[in-house]
């Protein structure tokens, strides 16, 4: 009995063996069937020929040499340098947004078995169709109705970083129009396929921009209170569209302005201007939602040690409204790690979303309809920020420098530069009907970022009572 059994031991370990060597993976696991689809969803856009990105990931000949690479930069996921840059972490907050490019648990997997087991090529057969770009089309939210164009900037090869104004530009627009999205574009003589350099694709010179619109007068003066803020540009950052039902306002007679320009070498002597691209609603849209104030964070008493990680700022606003949370958008510098987004309602504390950050690729979190947190007047909404001024950190050029508040990379910024909208009790409570219907919700659900969502499925109410002004009643009462 006992080698018997011995024997069926080793035939299962002998079997296993086979069905499990590197060469039945390699065979399962091929570039064409399996990788070749990744690529084209999450990484063809700027790896390829007259893309941003240092090289092509098209073919495979280009793809198989990188395999490793691909795997190590994958696998970072939510940390500077990942690959593709989005940096939303997976295992904790909400995780549903507009224009996620991001890898699954089970394709990260087969990056890094095809790349530990051979980088097998397949068969062609089995590739999907290749992909086809049109460089003439340079708006990744649609041609725009109206684009207003900064002057031209020079910035020398190896000069220091500046920050100032640049010179203000008439948009043109004759009558008001409410925006659906804007977009901003950088134009310089670098041109595509460039070699790297320590900035994005190593083609910019415009590290980030605040800026506004102000309404002029018949003899070109600012008419004070006319000002419209809009949101910051920053290198590498993905276009704004904002709530369908916030659109914001672009008033006639307007002109693009900043005082806050944030310039940087990209190692060669650039000349380079930036085009805004604004997409109209249709000229009877009306808006239904405000838009809620915008930043918010620290500015005054930042402090981040030298040559010291796992550094800590908080900042707190409390919302005098209620308040739908349109995008997440931390806004660090070099040192920076990641940010959360907390919201704290009552006794309960909700962590909304953590990301990483990368100086280098700063993004904005656009929430999926159904996902947007729907907050009540009162809430006290918390971010928290994650330093790390060390020489391992590549962004910083040299950790031994305690940083302050500022405008340089070499100093500190710790914001939240997301887009929020406002409400009235009547559409707070319109909008916790509809999410869940959306969402079809039990009163067992959890939502996150809608602490009242479930509030008429767990409170009993009277059937003589109508259960929406119940529910106004106690929404107005916080």
């Amino acid at each position: 009995m006992r080698i018997s059994t011995l024997c069926r031991s080793a035939l299962l370990i002998a079997v296993s063996a086979v069905l499990y060597s590197p060469l039945s993976i390699a065979q399962e696991v091929t570039f064409h069937r399996d990788i070749e689809p990744i690529l084209q969803r999450s990484c063809q856009n700027c790896h390829r020929p007259g893309g941003v990105a240092p090289m092509s990931l098209v073919t495979y000949e280009q793809v198989a040499p990188f395999a490793g690479l691909i795997e190590y930069k994958t696998a970072l996921r939510d940390r500077a340098g990942a690959m593709p840059p989005w940096y939303v972490e997976k295992n904790v907050g909400i995780q549903s947004f507009k224009n996620d490019p991001s890898l699954s648990d089970e394709e990260l997997a087969a990056i890094s078995t095809w790349a530990r087991t051979g980088a097998q090529k397949g068969n062609e057969a089995e590739a999907p169709e290749p992909l086809v770009f049109d460089d003439s089309i340079k708006w990744r939210l649609g041609e725009p109705d109206l684009i207003v164009e900064t002057e031209d900037f020079f910035m020398e090869g190896g000069r220091p970083d500046w920050w100032g104004d640049i010179p203000s530009v008439p948009t043109g627009l004759t009558e008001d129009r409410y925006v659906k999205s804007v977009e901003i574009v950088e134009i310089n003589d670098v041109g595509t396929g460039a070699e790297a350099s320590d900035t994005v694709g190593g083609l910019y010179i415009f590290h980030h921009m605040i800026w506004r619109t102000e309404v002029l007068d018949e003899e070109g003066s600012v008419i004070p209170g006319e000002a419209v803020s809009w949101p910051v540009h920053e290198v590498g950052r993905n276009g704004n569209i904002f709530d369908p039902d916030a659109g914001r306002l672009l008033k006639a007679n307007s002109s693009f302005y900043t005082d806050s320009v944030h310039m940087h070498s990209n190692g060669r002597d650039t000349t380079g201007r930036l085009q805004i691209g604004f997409t109209f609603h249709p000229e009877d849209y009306e808006p239904k939602f405000k838009n809620g104030r915008a930043f918010f964070g620290n500015g005054v008493d930042i402090s981040v040690e030298g040559d010291a990680r796992d550094q800590e700022l908080h900042a707190y606003t409390v919302l005098n409204e209620h308040t739908k949370v349109v995008t997440f958008e931390p806004h660090l510098h070099a040192p920076g790690e990641r940010m959360c987004l907390e919201a704290i309602w009552g006794y309960s504390v909700e962590t909304l979303s953590c990301v990483g950050y990368d100086h280098n690729w700063v993004r904005g979190y656009p929430y999926a309809a159904d996902y947007a947190p729907l907050l009540p007047k009162g809430t006290i909404l918390h971010i928290t920020g994650y330093f790390d001024n060390i020489t391992a950190n590549p962004n910083v050029p040299d950790a031994r420098n305690w940083q302050g508040s500022g405008n340089r990379s070499v100093t500190n910024m710790f914001i939240d530069l997301g887009i929020r909208v406002t409400m009235t009790d009547e559409q707070f409570v319109e909008e916790m009907e509809k999410r869940r219907q959306n969402l079809d919700l039990g009163p067992n659900d959890h939502v996150i970022g809608c602490p009242l969502c479930l509030a008429p499925l767990v409170w009993p109410i009277e059937e003589s009572a109508d259960a929406n002004d119940e529910l106004q009643d106690d929404v107005a009462g916080f």
